[in-house]
């Protein structure tokens, strides 16, 4: 075994693989960018090594500042985790070269199963079934048209290189495939540095299957069984379970099998995924989409119900061990379901959020597993992936690890820095997730029922109790004329009122009063609601409402305040969770293109004067790996626009204005 490794990597990957080497008693060391000085995984690494700014350029994509870290602090191999590197051959082959051992699959395996146009071809050959699509490399926008419209609407465009969803675009309407080809490239380019796509024919209500491949350098491989990782929006994983509801034993087995002759075929070595695209209504008919040559975001799941650690099986590999035991010792008990906590925003379209965590509490111990790295007090900005964390839940059946992975959602607090929390909740509570009949587009189809309808009465009410006083004490007396509650000598307390307001909503007035141990609220005018206040200590309170316990954390903001005191901001965090934060902030008008997230602007279309269709794309904002199309809100001129590509932009900043036509012309 290595008795040093360096973590190529950030994170909550970097936690997890820290966490493994700790336990075997290697020495590890991390690597931090400017942005992460101050970061978990630093705290948590043996030792760290600075190497660059924020930019990942400049620091997690550089290999020569990797290899140096690596030379520096005595490193024999390096981890490089998922993203960045991790898929890179020609940074597999320079750690060769410098004499580290790379904890993933050789140069050449990952170079060969990275072009899926080639990996494709090289499968095919091996006896397992492709997705029927274009052939060749380096086709032209034009080669690519011409594809599409031989396989037939819809299509998928795909990045030969990279992969996580990342430039995929679903093609229904021929007329847009110029304007997506286009779209494709540019994410492609920005997220893997090539720009090469192919086009599959898309399978409707699919469902994505995974299998977990292990392979030792002596030409021994297995698989441990599938992941169900339907459950996706705009082609990323939310949801991953295993097993997968949808295989029998006899299909397991030879997906298994087909997942292993892929291994075999490219000399893979290591832990590795084999991505397949199933038909809903015909398992049988399974298809070979990618593979992936590393580590997967979900594979927890796999080690619940395997017994194995997959990290310190990466690790004895690449040391030179055999894997010791056959496909026959690997047994899948019970189940377990993973979700992905980012930061982004549900009701504005699930775009990147950022912030400061102020407060945090996770669940971890029992059937609960959290990889995570963040820390109280940590900023996340908008230069790197969204996501935050994992929740894994494990259970003897799927309904078990259902109730207890929505239960630990509920027990998850991330204040400061708005999350997907309290939809993966709801989604979760699906009928068609609960009774596992899934598919690709079962999210995107029924988002309108997974997001909140408005901010909920709660929140209004915990505000209201956490901006008044705290409750008398009961085990000494108090003088009640100096406690600002509403209390009057021999009559019914008077009513407190507080004027509330949350980022896009109006002020709403909430009363207050005391009640024996409860408090009532009246909310703009409806009947009084008695809530009884269980606990309030430290900033935390927790309230009980039409019998459903909630609870509201407090926690100082930078950000200023509309309502709190000492320069304090109330956050306010439901069970469910819903996040607010009670700092009004001015929205633009109708003609005013804001920035949706913190961000990069990276195309502009337009120039001052330009004439401009409603719906018209003007610019691309990009963060965390993510475009988002800023366009047009209705037919004008462009009469201002700000910013330029390269531009860093933060979140609501100006960045354009169309003046309607009627206007101008009044004018």
């Amino acid at each position: 075994m290595f008795s040093t490794v360096l973590v190529a990597n950030r994170g909550e990957i970097a936690v997890r693989v820290i966490r493994t080497l700790r336990e075997l008693g290697v020495r590890s060391v991390a690597v931090f960018s400017d942005a992460d000085a101050d970061a978990r995984h630093v705290r948590e690494a043996d030792t760290a090594v600075r190497i660059g700014p924020a930019a990942a350029a400049e620091s997690y994509l550089s290999v020569e500042r990797l290899l140096d870290a690596a030379r520096r602090t005595g490193a024999e191999a390096v981890h490089p985790g998922y993203g960045f590197l991790a898929e890179n051959a020609a940074f597999a082959a320079a750690c060769a070269e410098a004499g580290l051992a790379f904890i993933g699959p050789p140069a050449t395996a990952i170079a060969l199963m990275g072009d899926k146009i080639r990996a494709k071809e090289t499968v095919r050959a091996a006896g397992v079934p492709v997705v029927p699509g274009s052939t060749g490399s380096g086709l032209t926008d034009a080669e690519l048209t011409a594809a599409s419209r031989e396989i037939g609407m819809p299509v998928l465009l795909k990045p030969s290189a990279g992969g996580g969803g990342k430039g995929m675009r679903l093609v229904r309407d021929e007329a847009l495939l110029g304007e997506e080809i286009a779209a494709a490239r540019r994410e492609a380019r920005s997220s893997f540095g090539d720009d090469t796509l192919l086009v599959e024919r898309w399978v409707d209500r699919p469902r994505h299957i995974e299998i977990q491949v292990l392979a030792d350098g002596h030409g021994n491989v297995v698989h441990l069984g599938e992941r169900e990782c339907s459950l996706q929006r705009r082609h990323q994983k939310v949801i991953e379970e295993a097993p997968s509801v949808l295989l029998t034993p006899e299909l397991r087995e030879a997906m298994g099998a087909a997942a292993t002759s892929a291994a075999r075929s490219c000399g893979y070595v290591g832990a590795g995924t084999v991505e397949f695209i199933v038909p809903g209504g015909d398992p049988s008919s399974y298809y070979f989409m990618e593979m992936n040559t590393r580590l997967q975001v979900e594979h927890p799941v796999t080690e619940l119900v395997t017994g194995l650690d997959l990290v310190e099986w990466q690790l004895r590999v690449a040391a030179g061990e055999l894997l010791g035991f056959g496909q026959d010792d690997i047994t899948l008990t019970g189940h377990a379901i993973e979700a992905r906590v980012c930061a982004e925003d549900p009701a504005r379209g699930f775009l990147p959020s950022g912030g400061t965590v102020l407060a945090l509490s996770e669940p971890s111990g029992g059937a609960v597993r959290t990889d995570s790295g963040l820390t109280e007090g940590v900023p996340v900005g908008s230069t790197y992936d969204p996501m935050l964390s994992k929740v894994i839940a494990y259970g003897p059946d799927r309904a078990a690890a259902l109730r207890t992975l929505r239960a630990a959602l509920a027990d998850t607090v991330i204040l400061g820095v708005q999350t997907n929390t309290g939809f993966l909740r709801r989604l979760l509570a699906h009928p068609d997730v609960v009774s596992g009949d899934l598919d690709t587009g079962l999210v995107e189809r029924d988002l309108a029922t997974l997001l909140p309808e408005g901010v909920p009465d709660e929140v209004y009410f915990a505000a209201a109790l956490l901006a008044g006083p705290e409750p008398t004490p009961t085990s000494a007396w108090v003088d009640p004329f100096g406690v600002p509650n509403g209390w009057r000598l021999g009559g019914t307390p008077a009513w407190t009122v507080h004027h509330l307001r949350l980022p896009g909503a109006d002020p709403v007035e909430v009363r207050t009063r005391p009640a024996d141990t409860d408090t009532e609220l009246l909310l703009a005018g409806t009947a009084p609601t008695r809530a009884r206040i269980v606990t309030r200590t430290h900033g935390t309170v927790t309230v009980e409402l039409d019998g459903v316990t909630h609870r509201f954390t407090h926690a100082p903001s930078p950000e200023g305040t509309w309502l709190g005191r000492d320069g304090d901001t109330w956050h306010v965090q439901r069970h469910d969770p819903v996040t607010a934060s009670l700092t009004g902030r001015g929205g633009a008008g109708a003609d005013t293109l804001a920035a949706p997230m913190p961000g990069t602007v990276t195309v502009v279309k337009v120039a001052v004067g330009d004439e401009v269709a409603a719906g018209q794309s003007l610019l691309v904002v990009e963060a965390m790996k993510m475009e988002h199309v800023i366009s047009a809100p209705h037919a004008g001129t462009v009469t201002a626009l700000d910013v330029t590509p390269g531009t860093t932009v933060a979140m609501d900043q100006i960045l354009a204005v169309v003046t309607p036509a009627t206007e101008k012309e009044a004018k």
